[in-house]
């Protein structure tokens, strides 16, 4: 699958904010295309949906359900991420009529050990294929313009689907990894490694 990142205006700095995006500190979300999906940055007015997914049962393996404000705090640090760290939160949006399906994210924030490659659907949108071609696509930014070696993700053990999309990246268990919490596992991503490139 090829990956594109959109051809952006140059700005007063002399560099697209696509360029701009790969320096941590600039604040620009870089604009990601896949076959059926755009990796854009947030909007305000994409969080009614995010917390409204945070809010149900389904939210149980990412420590929900979650208030309205606890998800606005996830939110606004997923987009805030690309202003300290150069990395952060995407809103998914589908080609063929802009629905917005979920969200990936290339993320650190203080209390992780390592950055993580993680991912969310809303209602209606699971079992598509798209957390894998999202997470895809933000993996290979990760490997790719932003020069990360490798990443990881936090998966619940319960969490079959989100095991399925890790190993359908290509990831690999890493049970001696350090995790957020103690019960997370963690499936390690490495640049180059079979499935990288999936």
């Amino acid at each position: 699958m090829t990956v594109g990142i959109f051809p952006l205006p140059q700005t007063e700095g002399g560099l697209p904010p696509a360029a701009r995006a790969e320096v941590p500190g600039t604040g620009v979300a870089p604009t990601l295309v896949t076959a059926r999906l755009i990796l854009r940055a947030q909007r305000v007015e994409d969080f009614d949906a995010f917390a409204a997914t945070l809010a149900t049962p389904r939210s149980r393996f990412m420590g929900g359900p979650l208030t309205r404000r606890e998800a606005w705090l996830w939110f606004a640090a997923d987009t805030g991420g690309w202003a300290l760290s150069g990395a952060g939160g995407w809103t998914l949006e589908r080609r063929d009529d802009g629905a917005v399906v979920g969200q990936v994210a290339v993320a650190k924030p203080d209390y992780f050990p390592e950055v993580e490659l993680g991912w969310l659907l809303h209602d209606g949108f699971e079992g598509q294929g798209y957390a894998a071609e999202a997470g895809r696509a933000a993996r290979d930014w990760a490997f790719g313009p932003r020069g990360l070696a490798t990443l990881v993700s936090y998966i619940s053990a319960g969490n079959a689907a989100s095991i399925r999309v890790a190993e359908r990246l290509g990831a690999t268990r890493d049970d001696n990894a350090p995790r957020p919490e103690p019960e997370d596992l963690v499936y390690r991503h490495t640049a180059g490694a079979s499935g990288a490139n999936a």
